[in-house]
């Protein structure tokens, strides 16, 4: 089950998230003190969300960060970027083939 999760997870985060929110009985409330970090890792950067809460919450002890959580934490930074960029090319794309039909 939890490879299902991972690989929900780099599928679709926000899903993966909102499940986690759902039926994880409290694993993001033990990573985050507040709601909102969680809130805005949604809109924003859900991959990382789940990378910092699964750190916390699974490769070190109680209120701690260890080293790989925070590698793991670093790479999701990185897929968000990535993801947040290539909707923007893409988008960018559909933009640029929609306006050199409009020429025509």
């Amino acid at each position: 089950m939890p490879c299902f999760v991972g690989c929900l997870a780099l599928a679709f985060p926000r899903l993966a998230l909102f499940l986690v929110w759902l039926f994880g009985g409290g694993y993001l409330a033990r990573a985050y003190d507040s709601w909102i970090f969680p809130v805005l890792g949604f809109f924003f950067l859900p991959t990382t969300t789940l990378a910092f809460a699964f750190g916390v919450n699974s490769l070190s002890p109680p209120g701690q960060m260890s080293p790989l959580g925070w590698l793991l934490t670093g790479l999701a930074v990185l897929v968000d970027i990535g993801l947040l960029g290539g909707g923007g090319r893409s988008a960018q794309k559909w933009r640029d083939s929609r306006d050199r039909t409009d020429d025509r």
